[in-house]
């Protein structure tokens, strides 16, 4: 049994299964990441990334869980348009990945508008399991944005000792 004072924040539901805490986890570890050792693009990313998630934490409460939840779907086209900008902006291959999963989230959520028959478990799956590439898809940006700015920092190391001689 989880501690309640991490079941209920504010009247918001957080962290009630193992998952949730693997997900802050995974967030947080981003994010840290992304803030330390990521560029612009990545840091936008994750920024919107972690702040969406945050918002459908306060939104879950007031939605019900079956039909349109136009709080989630707001919330995901929101951050379908932050993927967007940085793929249009960024010249990095990262966001394309995020973005193609982001419109994948997006594009459940219009299922359910539909009233296409989809069950709720398989909605749910395919928004948790587009987050968990969304946050792969950053950690790659992340790794070859340190490597480009490693690679930078070292091409000034040798052009100093070149002119140093």
């Amino acid at each position: 049994m989880m501690p309640p004072i991490l079941r209920r924040i504010g009247g918001i539901r957080v962290f009630e299964t193992l998952t949730g805490y693997i997900g802050a986890a995974s967030m947080l570890l981003v994010g840290i990441l992304a803030f330390s050792m990521g560029g612009k693009p990545e840091r936008i990313g994750t920024g919107a990334f972690i702040l969406a998630w945050l918002l459908t934490l306060i939104v879950h409460n007031t939605s019900s869980i079956i039909g349109v939840q136009w709080g989630f779907l707001a919330i995901d086209t929101a951050a379908l348009v932050v993927f967007g900008g940085l793929v249009w902006k960024s010249g990095r291959a990262w966001p394309v990945w995020a973005c193609a999963l982001q419109l994948l989230a997006v594009a459940s959520h219009i299922m359910v508008l539909a009233k296409l028959p989809t069950p709720v478990s398989s909605f749910y799956t395919v928004i948790n399991l587009t987050s968990y590439g969304i946050l792969v898809s950053i950690c790659f940006g992340i790794f070859f944005a340190w490597q480009e700015q490693r690679a930078a920092q070292l091409s000034n190391l040798d052009q100093d000792q070149i002119t140093i001689r």
